[in-house]
C-alpha cells in the first residue's frame, strides 16, 4: 500500500511544518499547511478504517477551516 505510506508521510510532513510556522508567527503559511496536514491524515484514516483518526482529524480539519474562515 504505497499510497497510504505517502498520506501518513505527507501528512505528518505538513502538520509538523505547520507547527514550526505557527511557532515562527508565518501567517498564512502555518494555516494552509495545518489544514493540508489534517486533511492528508483523514485520508489515511478513512483509507485504512482507523475510526478514532477519523474523528480526530476531521474535527481538527473542522476546527482550521473555521479558524481559517475568521482570519480572511
Amino acid at each position: 500500500m504505497l499510497l497510504n505510506r505517502i498520506l501518513s508521510w505527507a501528512g505528518c510532513l505538513a502538520t509538523l511544518l505547520g507547527a514550526v510556522c505557527t511557532s515562527l508567527g508565518w501567517d498564512p503559511e502555518n494555516i494552509i499547511l495545518l489544514n493540508s496536514g489534517a486533511l492528508l491524515y483523514l485520508v489515511w484514516s478513512i483509507r485504512v478504517r482507523e475510526w478514532s483518526l477519523v474523528l480526530v482529524n476531521g474535527g481538527l480539519l473542522a476546527i482550521y477551516l473555521f479558524g481559517a474562515i475568521l482570519r480572511f
